[in-house]
């Protein structure tokens, strides 16, 4: 169960977000507080306490045992126009 001690709201549209490090890179990305049936990234906690996320694919589709499916941010941000790459 994630609790709600990292959620933070997004600076344009206020929804609630939490920010992963992307196992590939450890870059940062948003994904929505909550989570998704429909999200098509696994995240889990790892011993540090930091929130990693990484996709699905078809190759591993489904999330591993103590990973959680969620949704990316950018996908549902309402005030996605505004920050957007062109």
């Amino acid at each position: 169960m994630l609790s709600n001690h990292d959620v933070v709201l997004c600076s344009t549209c206020r929804a609630r977000i939490r920010w992963a490090l992307t196992t590939a890179n450890g870059r940062r990305q948003p994904v929505n507080a909550e989570p998704d049936a429909l999200g098509n990234l696994a995240v889990s906690r790892g011993p540090d306490g930091r929130l990693y996320v990484r996709s699905l694919t078809r190759a591993h589709p489904e999330p591993r045992a103590g990973e959680y499916r969620m949704m990316p941010h950018h996908a549902t941000c309402a005030a996605r126009p505004s920050w957007r790459r062109t």
